[in-house]
């Protein structure tokens, strides 16, 4: 887990409003069915059994902008093989998706699966942002989809979202309390930001400036795999 964003990057993120009016996440989406793409494919799988993992967000996790094999999900999947954990991702990521998008397909998704996930990764939340959905509609359909995954005995790991402080000191506090509140009502893992440590530096992001380059999904996955790794080898989920 991390801490809190430093002030510095959160003034930064000022920019996700605007320059996400620019590219609107509306990128190319994957298959929801994609596994194994080029990139993760290289790295051979280790001994031991399969761990499935679901990784259920927007552009983020798509991996928008980059090419095919690139992504955050395929980052953290080689890096998991890398450690000695037989790991396989889903990509369920699709570009521009709201919380609200999400909570509609996410049982879909779910039943086409080979078999019950042993990890879900869900990321959703900057789109809402850049709609300015209000943040009660936003904590309504995360808590929605946090009810589905609790009812099917899903471990989820949470990577938040933080929003830009010129939306307004009450929209800030609203959104940016939704994944602490509700990673601690369904005692699930939290990832507090999911650009923490990338946004604002130039040589990590893209031209848009909301979307991390190939060298920021990697620094993003440095500090998620470990962090994955950790709960796929942990105990029944309990939450």
């Amino acid at each position: 887990m991390i801490g809190a964003l430093p002030l510095t990057r959160y003034v930064v993120a000022s920019m996700l409003v605007q320059a996400l009016a620019l590219s609107a996440c509306s990128g190319p989406a994957p298959s929801p069915a994609t596994t194994t793409t080029a990139m993760a494919a290289k790295t051979a799988r280790p001994a031991g059994p399969e761990r499935l993992i679901l990784a259920f967000g927007d552009s983020l996790y798509a991996g928008y902008g980059l090419e095919r094999g690139q992504s955050l999900p395929d980052a953290i999947q080689s890096r998991l093989r890398t450690g000695g954990i037989n790991a396989t991702i889903v990509n369920a990521g699709v570009s521009g998706d709201t919380s609200a998008a999400g909570r509609q397909r996410l049982a879909f998704v779910l039943d086409n699966l080979p078999r019950k996930p042993d990890l879900v990764l869900l990321g959703l939340g900057g789109n809402d942002v850049l709609r300015q959905i209000p943040a009660a509609e936003t904590r309504l359909n995360m808590a929605a989809m946090l009810d589905e995954l609790d009812k099917r005995g899903l471990r989820v790991m949470l990577t938040g979202m933080k929003a830009p402080p010129n939306l307004g000191p009450d929209y800030v506090a609203a959104f940016d309390t939704i994944w602490p509140d509700l990673a601690a009502t369904h005692k699930e893992a939290l990832y507090p930001f999911i650009l923490d440590g990338v946004i604002g530096n130039p040589a990590l992001m893209q031209g848009d400036h909301v979307h991390p380059n190939v060298r920021g999904v990697g620094r993003i996955a440095d500090t998620l795999a470990p962090l994955v790794g950790a709960q796929l080898k942990d105990g029944p989920h309990g939450g």
